[in-house]
C-alpha cells in the first residue's frame, strides 16, 4: 500500500511538471513558396516529403493568407501582430517611392508613397515578448527587415545567423554567402541545409529550457540554384510527363508562369526540404516534437512573373506581388502538441501568428501590445470561430505586375479596390477560385459596403496613399508594352526549354555546388 502510494504521489508530481514546463517554438518560414508548390497541397511535379510529414500531424490552413503579397510588409506583420497600414512596412524595404520612382518608371499612372523602412522599434515583437518571458531565442536566414540597427538582434533575438539587411541570398545558394552574418561553409555546402544545422544546433544546446526558434528560409526566393543532381532528377521528370507546348500567356503587365515545369525551381524546393526534415528529425532525436508548437508557411505567394518567373500558383491567378490570390495564398500548417491533425477552411492572415502563438505558450500579452490578429486556437480546437473580415494595403506597384490596390475579403467575397482607375473588382472565392468573373458590375450595393468598410479602415488608421506620377507618359507605357509583348514573353519560352536540354548546364560548377576537377 505504501508503495502504491508512492508511486502514485511520483506519477502526480511528473504530470504536474509536464504541464507546467512550457512549449516550444518553431517558426519555419520559406520566402517566395506558392499556396501549390509543395505536393501536399496538389502540386504533382514538386516533391516536399518532409514539410508533408509536418503537415499531416497539424491542422493545415486551406485559406491561409500572406499579409501582403511581398516580403517584408508581411515578415513585419508576423512579428508584430498587426496589419502592413499599423506598423507602417507596406513595400519590401529598399523599393523606389515617390519622385525616385516616377523619374525611372514612367509608364505607371501614380507614385508609390514612402514607407517605413525597418522594423518600429518602439513596439514589442514576438521574439521580445518571449524573451522576456523567459525564453532562448534564435533567428537563421532571412530577415529583410532593416539594416545594421535594426537587424534580428535588436528586435529580439539572442542569436542571429545569417540574418540582415538583403532579402536575396547574396552570394547564392551555395558557399561562400557574401554573408556578414554569416561564415561561409565548406565548397559546395547549400545554404538552407546550413541553416537548418544551425537551428539544429541551437535546438540541441538549448532542449533542456524552453525556446522560441525562427528558421527563415532565403529559399525558394530568386536566383534559383539546384545541384546537378537535383535538376536532372526534376528534369526527367518534366520530359517524363510530357511539356506543355507553351508556358507563359500575358497577364495585365508581365507575362505569368502557366505551368511547373522549372527543374531548377524544383531541385530549390526539394533543397529546402531536406533541411526542414533535418530539424524535424532534431526535435524528434532529442525528445522535444510532441512539446513543441511548429508552424509553416511562407511571406507571400509563388513568383509567377517578374523575378526568376519561377512557378504557378493555379488554379489561382497571379503570384507574388500581385492582388488576386495567387499573390497572398500561402501553405498555412500548425501542429500543437495534443491537437489533432485537421483541415480548416477559416480565412487566417499573417497577423494572427503572434496572439495565437503567445495563447498556446501562455504568455500574457501587454496591455500596451496593440495587435491586429486573433487568437485561432478555436480553430485549431475547431471549437467555433467568429467571423472578421480581411484587410490588405498595398499602395504600390509590384516589380512582378501588381497594381496599387486595397483588398478586403469578407466571408466567401472578395474587394479589389484599385487606385489608378478609383474602381473596384469583386469575387466570390467558393465559386470563382480563379477571380476570372468580376461580379461588380452585378452587385453594386454590395460593393458599396465592402468599400465602405475598407475605406472607414484606411482611414482610422492613416494609411498613406498613392499620388499621381508627374512623369507619366503614354508613349513610356507603349513602348514598355511593346517590349513585353515582342521581346519578353518569346525569351522566357526560350530559357524554358533550355533548362530542360540534356546539355543544360548554367555554368562550371553549378552555380558553386561542386568543386571544379
Amino acid at each position: 500500500m505504501i508503495r502504491i502510494g508512492i508511486s502514485l504521489m511520483c506519477l502526480i508530481l511528473l504530470s504536474c511538471q509536464q504541464e507546467t514546463k512550457k512549449l516550444n517554438v518553431l517558426f519555419i518560414l520559406a520566402d517566395d513558396l506558392g499556396a501549390h508548390d509543395l505536393s501536399f497541397a496538389g502540386s504533382e511535379f514538386y516533391e516536399s516529403p518532409n514539410i508533408d510529414r509536418l503537415a499531416n500531424q497539424g491542422v493545415i490552413f486551406t485559406n491561409g493568407y500572406a499579409a501582403a503579397q511581398v516580403c517584408s510588409p508581411s515578415r513585419a506583420s508576423i512579428l508584430t501582430g498587426q496589419t502592413t497600414v499599423s506598423h507602417g512596412v507596406t513595400d519590401w524595404i529598399g523599393a523606389e517611392s515617390g519622385s525616385a520612382w516616377g523619374e525611372r518608371v514612367p509608364y505607371t499612372k501614380l507614385l508609390p508613397p514612402d514607407y517605413q523602412h525597418q522594423l518600429p522599434a518602439s513596439d514589442i515583437t514576438m521574439p521580445e515578448l518571449f524573451q522576456m518571458k523567459g525564453y532562448k531565442t534564435f533567428f537563421a536566414g532571412k530577415w529583410h527587415l532593416g539594416s545594421q540597427g535594426s537587424w534580428p538582434e535588436d528586435h529580439g533575438f539572442d542569436v542571429n545567423v545569417g540574418g540582415w539587411d538583403y532579402g536575396n541570398p547574396k552570394g547564392g545558394y551555395f558557399s561562400p554567402y557574401d554573408n556578414p552574418n554569416l561564415t561561409d561553409g565548406s565548397p559546395g555546402e547549400n545554404l538552407s541545409m546550413r541553416l537548418a544545422e544551425e537551428t539544429a544546433g541551437f535546438i540541441r544546446t538549448n532542449k533542456g529550457e524552453p525556446f522560441f526558434a525562427m528558421l527563415s528560409f532565403y529559399a525558394v526566393h530568386g536566383p534559383i540554384q539546384t545541384t546537378r543532381e537535383y535538376w536532372e532528377k526534376y528534369r526527367n521528370k518534366a520530359l517524363e510527363v510530357g511539356l506543355d507546348s507553351s508556358g507563359f500567356q500575358m497577364e495585365r503587365r508581365l507575362p505569368i508562369r502557366t505551368v511547373q515545369d522549372n527543374a531548377i525551381y524544383a531541385g530549390l524546393i526539394q533543397h529546402m526540404d531536406d533541411a526542414v526534415g533535418l530539424v524535424l528529425d532534431e526535435l524528434e532525436s532529442q525528445g522535444l516534437l510532441e512539446h513543441t508548437v511548429v508552424i509553416f508557411t511562407s511571406d507571400n505567394g509563388g513568383v509567377a512573373s517578374g523575378d526568376a518567373y519561377s512557378t504557378t500558383n493555379s488554379p489561382l491567378r497571379g503570384g507574388k506581388g500581385y492582388q488576386w490570390e495567387g499573390g497572398i495564398r500561402v501553405p498555412y500548417v500548425i501542429k500543437v502538441p495534443g491537437v489533432a491533425p485537421a483541415i480548416v477552411d477559416y480565412p487566417v492572415s499573417g497577423q494572427d501568428f503572434y496572439p495565437t502563438i503567445c495563447a498556446l505558450a501562455g504568455l500574457e500579452i501587454p496591455a500596451q501590445k496593440s495587435l491586429d490578429g486573433v487568437n485561432l486556437e478555436s480553430a485549431l480546437r475547431n471549437t467555433g470561430v467568429k467571423d472578421r473580415s480581411l484587410v490588405w494595403h498595398y499602395p504600390h506597384y509590384g516589380n512582378q505586375g501588381g497594381d496599387p490596390v486595397s483588398m478586403l475579403r469578407k466571408g466567401r467575397y472578395k474587394l479589389i479596390y484599385y487606385w489608378e482607375a478609383n474602381t473596384s473588382e469583386l469575387y466570390d472565392l467558393e465559386d470563382d477560385i480563379g477571380e476570372q468573373y468580376d461580379l461588380a458590375p452585378d452587385q453594386p450595393e454590395m460593393v458599396n459596403a465592402l468599400e465602405q468598410e475598407l475605406f472607414e479602415y484606411l482611414k482610422g488608421k492613416q494609411a498613406k496613399m498613392p499620388e499621381p506620377n508627374p512623369f507619366y507618359s503614354a508613349e513610356a507605357l507603349e513602348r514598355r508594352q511593346t517590349y513585353v509583348r515582342e521581346k519578353l514573353l518569346p525569351s522566357l519560352e526560350k530559357n524554358r526549354l533550355k533548362i530542360l536540354e540534356d546539355n543544360f548546364q548554367p555554368n562550371e560548377d553549378w552555380w558553386g555546388s561542386t568543386t571544379k576537377d
